[in-house]
């Protein structure tokens, strides 16, 4: 079963969509009860990092989901701010983030002119993976797009984390993770045939 983390702050509903069309059996909730027994997780996130941070504490299940992710190693998919969240701080505020991937996320700075762009990015952009495998596989298409909506991305400290990159004013980490734990920064639930073709892949894992 997959667990869809509900701390109200995601596209639960788009996400339990593209689930079932992907044939996943999956719930979303933030019942500790239910995560125990999670055999996937995915952690969505639209909004503040600080929030998203204080949300989860809250709900006194930090300690729970890293269990899961980084013990008994169950698969996890983070989106958009939940990918944000794997990594150590981001810049948008002052809390600390789970830990799970040696990262930091940082606001789009765009020193030259020529590669000045607005802000949020806001678009399909063409997704470029590192390897066609796992949660990518068949993936690696010129044509592969996703939705991205952000203000801030993910820089990895070990390059062997970045899963996948693509371009706006420069080229940035679009996923990142190790092991069973990858973060995208685009929504899959909003991007069509390609988010639908990794969710199936992220169902088979």
């Amino acid at each position: 079963m997959i667990v869809v983390i509900d701390y109200g702050m995601g596209n639960i509903g788009s996400i339990l969509n593209i689930l079932r069309k992907a044939d996943g059996r999956a719930v979303a909730s933030a019942d500790p009860a239910v995560i125990a027994q999670a055999e996937k997780l995915i952690l969505p996130g639209v909004g503040a990092f600080d929030n998203a941070v204080t949300r989860l504490r809250q709900l006194g299940i930090v300690d729970l989901l890293t269990q899961k992710a980084t013990v008994e190693k169950v698969p996890v998919l983070g989106i958009c701010l939940g990918m944000q969240l794997l990594g150590h701080a981001s810049e948008e505020g002052v809390e600390k983030g789970l830990g799970w991937i040696d990262a930091d996320t940082r606001r789009f700075q765009f020193d030259a002119p020529e590669t000045r762009r607005k802000i949020p990015h806001m678009g399909w952009n063409i997704l470029r993976p590192r390897s066609a495998t796992g949660a990518f596989a068949d993936l690696d298409s010129e044509e592969t797009r996703f939705y991205f909506v952000h203000s801030f991305h993910v820089v990895c400290h070990d390059p062997a984390d970045v899963l996948a990159t693509s371009h706006y004013g420069f080229e940035f980490t679009a996923a990142a993770g190790r092991g069973n734990i990858v973060g995208v920064q685009f929504h899959p639930e909003k991007s069509h045939r390609f988010g639908l073709q990794l969710m199936r892949n992220f169902v088979r894992l």
